[in-house]
């Protein structure tokens, strides 16, 4: 990794903070402890060599820790200096919210980056204690990539690539890039329910369930500030 070659204390930081996909990976550990797949698909792009070899670095640093073997498949978390990064992250965010927001690239169209989303911050605790599966169907996307499953059981949301079986408690229908702007808090979901870009239906408990299901974070909620081109 390159140094700033000062003994500065934000040029130090600054070293481990702001290299590539470092600022994502402690992101993604906000969250609680990962295992080396769960993170991969929190950055997609990035190869699994280097990953591997950050993730390392990161130990190294004392900001993350690893736990377990690499047969059981081991996990990673924040360290205390790790957490400490945690507001940093937000703050990013919170900028990012205010002064980033603009139509969607073709390239920042992630389909899999979405369904990880939907997973990975998802309340399955929001249908008590019933066994819930909710489809997701891509209204614009080919065949092999328009159907996705999540299943919550057990307190754990699991994305399933095929139907997992039993009934289907709750169905929702939109456009990929419509998506994305419902989880970045483009478009509120009252307003995506109320205008069809977001279709929702299924059994009345679930339906009522649903917006504490789709957990939005708090930046959702941040108001941009720029200017319209």
């Amino acid at each position: 990794m390159k140094s700033y070659g000062q003994f500065c204390p934000v040029a130090k930081a600054a070293e481990i903070f702001c290299e590539r996909w470092n600022a994502l990976i402690l992101r993604d550990l906000i969250g609680g402890p990962r295992r080396f797949s769960d993170l991969r698909r929190g950055v997609p792009l990035m190869s699994p060599s280097l990953l591997s070899s950050r993730l390392k670095w990161l130990a190294a640093e004392g900001v993350i820790e690893r736990h377990g073997s690499e047969c059981a498949h081991p996990t990673y978390s924040l360290t205390e200096a790790g957490r400490d990064f945690v507001p940093l992250v937000e703050a990013l965010g919170v900028w990012g919210q205010r002064w980033t927001r603009r139509d969607l690239q073709d390239h920042e169209i992630d389909l899999g980056l979405l369904v990880w989303s939907l997973e990975s911050s998802a309340n399955p605790l929001a249908f008590g204690d019933r066994r819930c599966v909710v489809r997701l169907e891509l209204t614009d996307q080919i065949d092999p990539k328009s159907l996705w499953w999540f299943l919550n059981e057990s307190g754990r949301c699991e994305l399933c690539l095929k139907d997992p079986g039993g009934d289907v408690s709750l169905y929702i229908a939109c456009t990929l890039p419509d998506a994305i702007h419902v989880i970045r808090g483009d478009i509120a979901l009252p307003t995506a329910l109320a205008s069809d870009r977001l279709e929702v239906i299924g059994e009345e408990w679930a339906r009522d369930a649903f917006a504490d299901w789709l957990n939005l974070g708090p930046l959702a909620r941040v108001a941009p500030r720029r200017k319209s081109a």
